[in-house]
C-alpha cells in the first residue's frame, strides 16, 4: 500500500500569534526578536520581501526594512496557540508527530479507502484554521521528505498533493537546497562542481557522493530520488528531565557544591536543545545527611541557555541551603516543557550567543558530553548510567 503522508507547518507562526492578539500589525512589515545584537526569530511575508529572514542579526534586518516593527516574542502565548492545534490534529488523526512547536507529520496511509485523503486534510486544515484564527500549507506526497519540500513550495502556491508518479517530475527542477540535510556547506561543495538541480544530484551515483561528503552523502542521494522511509512517529509530551547526584561522602563544601550544579545545568541544557525543548520551570532539590529532603522552584521565561538556567538554579539553591548541614544529594529538575529551539527563544541574546551555543553543541554532538564544557562545570561527572531521568504523560 502507497503511503499517504502529511507535512503541516503553520504560516509565519509567531507574527500569525501575534497579529490575532493585535490587528493592527495586519499588513505590516514585523519582526520577531529583540535587541540591537539579538537575531531575527521569525518576521511576516511583508519583512521577507525585503530580504528578512531568520537567524539574522537584528541589525542587519532593519537596514534592509528600517520601517519594520520589532517584537519580543511572547513564548507563552506561542506554546498556548500550539498546543490548541496539537489537540485539533490529535483527535482525527490516525498517527501525529509533533516536529516542532509549529510544525506536523501525519500518517494517513488507508484514509483514501473510505475517503479522499486530499479532502480529508483539507478540511482539517480548515478545521485548525476556523478554531485559531491561524493560517497554515500543507503537503500530502508517499513520505516525510516530499512532503515536507512540498510544504515549502507550497507557502507560495498553496497546498499540494503530490502523488507516487508526479514525485520525480516535481523534484527534479528544484535547488538541491530544498533537501533536508542539504545546508550551506554541502551546496556551496556540490555547487563548484556544476551539481545544482535535485535531478543532477539524482543522477550521481550514491557512492561517489558519499565519498565527497560523507556517511549523510547516501541519505542525501535518496533523498533527492524521493525515498524516505521514516515512520511518522507519534507524539507524546515529555514532562520533565531531571539529574541527580549523590555523593559518595556527605558535603557542606559549597564550591564543590555549586561547581557540580554548573555541570548539572550543561548537561540538561544540551539535552533540551538536543531534542528541541525550551523549560519554564526550575527546580532544585537537596537531600542533607540525615535524609531531610528539600526543594524549591521558580518559574522562568522559556529558554534552554545554560547562563540563563545557571544563574535561577544556583540562586534557588543558595535559597534552599540554609542549614548548614552536610549534603548526601542534589537534584534538578527543569518542567513546564514546550517544543522550540533555543533559537527561537533568543529574543534578547546576541548573534555571538547564539554562534557560541551551535559550536558548543555541534562538538558534544560528534565527541561526546565531555568533549567541551565550561571551566566551571568541569568537574561534574554522571555518577550512574540513569544520571538523567526521563518523566513522559
Amino acid at each position: 500500500m502507497t503511503r499517504a503522508i502529511v507535512h503541516l507547518d503553520m504560516n509565519t507562526f509567531f507574527v500569525s500569534c501575534e497579529r490575532i492578539t493585535n490587528s493592527q500589525l495586519e499588513g505590516i512589515p514585523l519582526i520577531i526578536g529583540g535587541g540591537d545584537r539579538g537575531v531575527v526569530a521569525s518576521c511576516s511575508y511583508e519583512a521577507r520581501r525585503f530580504g528578512v529572514r531568520s537567524a539574522m542579526p537584528i541589525n542587519m534586518a532593519l537596514k534592509l526594512c528600517p520601517q519594520a516593527k520589532v517584537m519580543k516574542g511572547d513564548m507563552e502565548l506561542y506554546s498556548k496557540y500550539s498546543h490548541t492545534i496539537t489537540e485539533i490534529i490529535q483527535e482525527k488523526a490516525p498517527i501525529v508527530e509533533k516536529a516542532s512547536i509549529d510544525e506536523f507529520y501525519l500518517d494517513i496511509t488507508g484514509m483514501d479507502k473510505f475517503y479522499g485523503s486530499y479532502k480529508w486534510t483539507d478540511e482539517l486544515a480548515q478545521k485548525i484554521t476556523k478554531e485559531t484564527g491561524l493560517p497554515l500549507t500543507f503537503a500530502l506526497s508517499i513520505n516525510k521528505t516530499v512532503s515536507k519540500i512540498g510544504t515549502g513550495e507550497g507557502k507560495q502556491k498553496q497546498n499540494l498533493e503530490i502523488p507516487e508518479h508526479l514525485v520525480k517530475p516535481f523534484l527534479n527542477p528544484l535547488s538541491i537546497q530544498k533537501i533536508p540535510m542539504v545546508g550551506d556547506v554541502t551546496f556551496r561543495l556540490l555547487s563548484r562542481i556544476g551539481i545544482r538541480t535535485i535531478q543532477t544530484l539524482s543522477e550521481m551515483p550514491a557512492e561517489v557522493l558519499q565519498q565527497m561528503i560523507g556517511k549523510n552523502g547516501v541519505e542525501i542521494w535518496k533523498k533527492a530520488n524521493g525515498i524516505d522511509n521514516n515512520p511518522v512517529e507519534p507524539y507524546t509530551e515529555r514532562k520533565s528531565i531531571s539529574t541527580e547526584h549523590t555523593f559518595s561522602q556527605d558535603t557542606i563544601d559549597l564550591v564543590k557544591l555549586k561547581t557540580i550544579l554548573i555541570g548539572m545545568v550543561e548537561k540538561l541544557a544540551f539535552q533540551l536543545r538536543s531534542e528541541q525543548w525550551l523549560t519554564s520551570t526550575i527546580v532544585v532539590k537537596i537531600r542533607y545527611a540525615n535524609f531531610d529532603t528539600e526543594t524549591k522552584q521558580c518559574k522562568i521565561a522559556y529558554t534552554s541557555a545554560d547562563h540563563i538556567l545557571t544563574t535561577s538554579v544556583v540562586q534557588l539553591f543558595d535559597k534552599l541551603f540554609q542549614r548548614r548541614m552536610r549534603l548526601r544529594l542534589i537534584g534538578i529538575r527543569f518542567s513546564g516543557l514546550v517544543r522550540g529551539t533555543y533559537q527561537i527563544n533568543l529574543f534578547e541574546d546576541t548573534e555571538e550567543m547564539l554562534s557560541l551555543y551551535a559550536a558548543m553543541d555541534k562538538i558534544k554532538s560528534r565527541y561526546g558530553f565531555d568533549a567541551v564544557m565550561r571551566c566551571a562545570g568541569a568537574s561534574f561527572k554522571p555518577n550512574n548510567k540513569d544520571e538523567i531521568l526521563k518523566r513522559k504523560l
